[in-house]
């Protein structure tokens, strides 16, 4: 069975508070060896994202830097390497508040989470309380969006959408901002802050390892801890959040909410008896929509995603295009991800809100790890779910109708994604994009579809589609059933919407030589070096010239 993947950190925990600091400069790389060896020795399935050629280089690049490191810039370093899996299982996890690993890393106090309009501190210490509600401008010198990208690496983070569900946490972990050159001081973080038109700033100081003040990833208001709402009401998505699932009817517009939070049983009614109460209810009663929030949850046990696929599949009542819709969200990870594909494949479901946390097949269950000089224990995934098709790479569940909430929408506790689904009619199901694109390019209409093409690339409401990659399979696909015109087609109109992609260049490279255009495929493999200097397409495309020039 798979368990919520922060539970099985807090397994470890005793493991992480032994690790041992103030080690030789020789005993962290003995450790980084012993990583290295085991994870080429063990876990070779998990080379998918990187080569074990980059792997192994940025090993190097860490054992020759060791000598001149501190400790916690070690420790920074091993989990860049882990994070390089981009597996979210997968991790050497440093955020003290959640997992409280580390004894001697540590915690300010202070909660960023990123809205429509920026990152906002959304809860925070009552000795900061001038903090709360403010919009974060800098951490340290630099600005808010240069210190996101000086983390980024250190984050395990399966997409974008996990980042800003976990990642933002190390916004508040001075030893990683020190290692990453945000602060210069490791005993303070200053924020640069915004309320009300003013900007100020207030220096942090940081606190010893303690349980996160809140739940799923919010701080709420207590004797201690300030939240960012307003305390007039809460909205359903944040009521009961002492239970892992509850439901309400609204009878307005005659829908059954449901929020499901956790993928594991509740103490008063186990998750099979909970869904066969809410089928019934919709049975014996005037409903016309069932809206299940998935927004919170990051996961649990998928073998109790039974009881609620079965369910939905047999509700002829609300199993019907525009009857039934799933909120996704930044949190919706792990054996949720299950369920969302289940659901995707099973039902009628209209997805609503943000895209998920989770690849759409990935790695999940880990191992621990431990390193035999620092006892640091690293989380190394072993097992593959797959629900989709073997080709399915996306990244993500993208939702089809966009919803993105704002800070005001927080503070005031309004849900912009419940507010849009109820003024949704029924059948009122979006366009597929590439549907319509794919009808344009088998037409011959190339001129039309380069100007819908963009026009869907600018829509917010298809943010979270991976057009780049859908051409640039496309254009493989073409060019493996022998059709290269059409394939140079296809790679030159992704060039073009995508011009700061060296990928893009690349693939127009690569059908250009094998049609026997040397002449622009050295030319395009030139600009994907360019804009890929040190990565791995610009490291495929030099070998590309190298064998160009021989011939």
């Amino acid at each position: 069975m798979r368990y919520l993947y922060f539970f099985c950190l807090l397994m470890v925990n005793m493991l992480f508070l032994n690790a041992q600091t103030n080690l030789t400069s020789e005993k962290w790389q003995y450790d980084l060896r012993y990583l290295q060896e085991k994870v080429h020795k063990d876990y070779q399935p998990l080379f998918l994202k990187v080569s074990q050629e980059k792997f192994d280089l940025e090993v190097e690049k860490l054992y020759h830097r060791i000598p001149e490191m501190k400790d916690h810039e070690v420790i920074v370093g091993i989990a860049e390497i882990i994070a390089l899996f981009e597996y979210g299982h997968t991790a050497l996890w440093l955020t003290s508040w959640r997992y409280n690993q580390l004894v001697n890393f540590h915690q300010m106090p202070y909660n960023l989470y990123q809205f429509d309009e920026g990152v906002f501190v959304q809860g925070v210490h009552k000795d900061f309380s001038e903090a709360v509600g403010a919009k974060v401008i800098k951490v340290g010198n630099f600005t808010v969006e240069e210190a996101m990208k000086a983390i980024r690496p250190v984050v395990s983070a399966e997409n974008d959408q996990f980042f800003k569900a976990h990642g933002l946490n190390y916004l508040g972990v001075p030893e990683v901002l020190h290692a990453k050159g945000v602060i210069k001081d490791i005993n303070a973080v200053v924020l640069t802050l915004e309320k009300n038109g003013e900007q100020f700033e207030v220096s942090f100081t940081p606190r010893t390892s303690e349980t996160f003040p809140g739940k799923y990833g919010l701080i709420q208001t207590n004797e201690n801890w300030l939240d960012a709402r307003q305390a007039d009401k809460t909205p359903l998505w944040l009521k009961n959040l002492e239970k892992k699932y509850f439901f309400e009817y609204l009878p307005n517009e005659k829908i059954v909410y449901v929020r499901q939070s956790e993928i594991l049983d509740d103490e008063d009614k186990n998750i099979a008896d909970f869904y066969a109460e809410v089928f019934d209810f919709i049975e014996k009663n005037d409903v016309a929509k069932m809206v299940l929030d998935l927004r919170l949850n990051s996961g649990g046990n998928n073998y109790k995603n039974k009881p609620v696929v079965t369910g939905l599949i047999k509700s002829e009542k609300i199993n019907q295009p525009g009857k039934l819709y799933v909120i996704l969200g930044r949190r919706t990870f792990s054996a949720c991800q299950n369920l969302v594909n289940e659901i995707e494949n099973y039902t009628n479901a209209i997805f609503v809100g943000e895209a998920t946390a989770e690849n759409v097949n990935f790695f999940g269950d880990s191992k621990t790890e431990s390193l035999p000089h620092s006892n640091l224990s690293i989380r190394l995934s072993y097992l593959w779910w797959q629900d989709k098709d073997p080709r399915d790479t996306r990244p993500w569940t993208p939702p089809q109708v966009v919803v993105d909430m704002t800070f005001k929408d927080y503070e005031s506790n309004t849900d912009p994604v419940l507010n849009t689904i109820k003024k949704l009619k029924d059948f009122e199901i979006p366009i597929d994009p590439w549907n319509h694109l794919t009808s344009l390019f088998m037409a011959g209409k190339m001129d039309e579809l380069k100007q819908k093409a963009s026009e869907y690339i600018k829509n917010p409401m298809y943010k979270y589609y991976d057009f780049e990659t859908k051409i640039n399979d496309a254009g493989y696909q073409l060019m493996g059933n022998g059709q290269p015109e059409q394939a140079i087609g296809a790679f030159m109109l992704n060039a073009e919407l995508f011009p700061e992609s060296a990928n893009c260049w690349s693939s127009l490279a690569e059908s250009l030589w094998k049609s026997g255009n040397l002449d622009d495929a050295t030319q395009y493999y030139k600009k994907a070096i360019m804009l890929d200097p040190d990565g791995e397409t610009g490291a495929n495309s030099k070998r590309m010239l190298e064998i160009i020039n021989k011939k």
